[in-house]
């Protein structure tokens, strides 16, 4: 069965949560879902039931997180029969945010992040080539057409982050999937940190059209051996960027 991200079961992106900090942990899992557009502006989200019942946490713990959301503007409470919480949409990537998110990461999380990272993206990629649908084939060229013609960080976050997601539905891969979903949502955004030499949108997109020429030609090896490639230069940039930033 074909799957886009629009059509995916909520359970295969947000998972359950454990330790401390129990509603800041739900709250990050569906602020990055919103911020990189798989939750759309005015959708409504699952009830507070099934939403506290997938991540294992009480009501009043799910509350706690919806109520930070709304602090955040993520999304707004509506009472009366057709109520619920509903999306607001994604806040916009602010530029300053970015360079001190970066700053504060380390060298050494940026390498194990690039290593998880690489590893992920090479393996939804072979995977995808043995197992994606002409109708998902179809969605990554529109998401990489998207992404070239993005003009803000949040289209180019959302173009950029929902390919690698999609890429990992079509890899069929929950795990994966999941995966994906939740290293976008550390670091998707961090990718276009607006500096002197910052990645280009245009050439990004370059490459995953070329992605998907070897995914839709069943070159498994190719369509690994790109997306490694594609993974390596962004953790480059990003490393590049940390120490950039920290030198100043």
């Amino acid at each position: 069965m074909s799957l886009s991200i629009n059509e995916v079961s909520i359970t295969q992106l947000l998972v359950p949560v454990t330790g401390n900090c129990l509603a800041d942990s739900v709250g990050q899992q569906l602020a990055d879902a919103i911020q990189l557009g798989l939750f759309v502006k005015g959708a409504q989200l699952p009830s507070e039931s099934v939403l506290a019942g997938q991540f294992g946490v009480s009501t009043l713990t799910l509350r706690e997180a919806l109520a930070a959301l709304r602090n955040r503007g993520l999304v707004e409470t509506r009472r009366g029969r057709n109520g619920g919480s509903f999306v607001c949409g994604p806040a916009p990537a602010a530029a300053a945010r970015l360079r001190a998110r970066l700053r504060e990461l380390s060298s050494v999380e940026l390498r194990d992040l690039g290593d998880e990272w690489t590893a992920v993206a090479g393996t939804t990629a072979k995977l995808a080539a043995w197992r994606a649908s002409d109708d998902q084939i179809d969605r990554l060229r529109s998401l990489a057409d998207d992404l070239s013609a993005s003009k803000s960080i949040t289209a180019r976050t959302r173009a950029n982050s929902r390919f690698a997601i999609e890429l990992a539905l079509a890899a069929q891969s929950e795990r994966l999937t999941r995966a994906e979903v939740r290293l976008q949502g550390e670091a998707g955004e961090l990718l276009w940190t607006p500096l002197p030499h910052s990645l280009q949108a245009d050439e990004v997109a370059a490459d995953l059209h070329r992605i998907v020429d070897a995914v839709a030609d069943e070159d498994a090896e190719l369509s690994r051996t790109l997306a490694e490639t594609r993974t390596r230069r962004n953790m480059r940039f990003l490393i590049g960027a940390h120490l950039e930033l920290t030198a100043r």
